[in-house]
Formats: C-alpha cells, sequence, structure tokens
C-alpha cells in the first residue's frame, strides 16, 4: 500500500486547496515576488544554476503546484518538462495554466517514472513540507529518477528545525538539504550552492545543483 502521512491529507485537502489558490500568480507577478523578497526574478536566479544546460534536457518537478516554476523553465527555453503534484485541484489548475508540460497526479513517495529517466530533477519549496521522518523516502525517489542532476531551492537551517506554518505544527521545517542528499548517497557531489537572504526579515533559502559522479567500470 501505498504510504499516505498527516501531511499528505493537510496538503491534499481543503489546506492544500487554499495555499493553491494563493499561490496561483501569474509568472509575471512571481516573477515581482520574488524580486521583492529577494532582490532578483526566479528567472535570474535560475541563470545562475542551469543557464549553460542545454534546453533539450528531461526535467522532472516534483510538488510542481500550479507549474510556474515549470512555466519559469519554459519560458528559459526547456522543452522538455514534467511535473508530478499530490493535489488533484492543482493539477487540474495547472494543466489549464499551460502547454505542452506534462504534469500529473502522484505522490513522491512512489514517482511513476523508470530509474534516470530525467537529466534533472528538482524541487522549489517542497522539501520543506516533508516531515524529518520520511524525507530519506522522498530524496531516494529523486534521486532513483535522476541520470545526472539533482537541483532545489528550500529553506535553509544549519540543522533541522520546525517552525509554525500559519499556526500549524508538522507542516514546515527549514534545513540544509544540499547536505542531506550528500550524506544519504555517496556519489554525489555539491556544483553549486547559493543562499539567498530575505530582504524584510532574517529567513534564508539555499538553491543548490548537485550532480552524480560518473562511475568507473
Amino acid at each position: 500500500m501505498a504510504k499516505f502521512t498527516k501531511q499528505m491529507k493537510k496538503w491534499g485537502g481543503r489546506f492544500g486547496k487554499e495555499y493553491t489558490n494563493r499561490n496561483a500568480h501569474s509568472l509575471n507577478d512571481m516573477e515581482n515576488l520574488y524580486k521583492e523578497r529577494y532582490g532578483s526574478t526566479r528567472t535570474e536566479m535560475n541563470s545562475e544554476f542551469i543557464s549553460d544546460f542545454d534546453r533539450d534536457v528531461r526535467i522532472l518537478e516534483v510538488g510542481s503546484n500550479v507549474g510556474n516554476q515549470l512555466l519559469c523553465l519554459q519560458e528559459m527555453g526547456f522543452n522538455n518538462l514534467y511535473g508530478i503534484e499530490l493535489q488533484s485541484y492543482a493539477v487540474e489548475l495547472s494543466k489549464s495554466r499551460t502547454k505542452c508540460i506534462n504534469i500529473i497526479e502522484g505522490s513522491a513517495f512512489d514517482v511513476p517514472f523508470k530509474n534516470s529517466y530525467f537529466d534533472l530533477v528538482f524541487t522549489s519549496g517542497v522539501l520543506i513540507h516533508l516531515n524529518p521522518s520520511d524525507i530519506r523516502m522522498i530524496v531516494k525517489e529523486i534521486y532513483r529518477c535522476t541520470k545526472e542532476y539533482i537541483w532545489g531551492f528550500e529553506y535553509y537551517a544549519d540543522n533541522y528545525t520546525e517552525i509554525l506554518y500559519r499556526g500549524h505544527k508538522n507542516l514546515l521545517w527549514k534545513n540544509d538539504f544540499a547536505k542531506l542528499y550528500c550524506d544519504q548517497f555517496s556519489d554525489l557531489e555539491l556544483v553549486k550552492e547559493k543562499h539567498f537572504e530575505y530582504i524584510d526579515n532574517n529567513n534564508v533559502d539555499a538553491m543548490f545543483l548537485l550532480k552524480k559522479r560518473v562511475k568507473n567500470d
């Protein structure tokens, strides 16, 4: 039986739908929000990490919600884009907002793609909402599905730290997720990492790019 957690129940229900509606921005509005929060647009951040990538690489976003991050990549010229999203409402909304992007409903505990199917798998503000007791199962699936790269943009702290999310417990954690990946998989190397400080508070997000080392025969 597929794993179903308290967090999945919360995000898959009304609470998750309300989150989706709050974040159903246009791509332009999302870029402006990033500029206001960090001083850089999301496209500018992305360009620091993947501007040299071939635009035909196959990319999967785990936890794609309404598809804005995939739309951003599409605007950058990437044309082989996939998303997997837990919440059926968000999947239907994302399909109405995107074209030529493959977004399906599914769980990060059991990503419905074969091993190494993608060149790059990424998350954006998703690992932070997973219980620390479940996180290793999720990153294992992400690792399994990528042939080469793992990319992330997540709330940062030196160690796992739980914080309240809209007055709720057990829904938000910050951590050094790049280190978590590297600690779990010995063949991953950190290609690049950058911390983005919030303009109006002391919070920090980290963007990181990891690469599987080539195994010698």
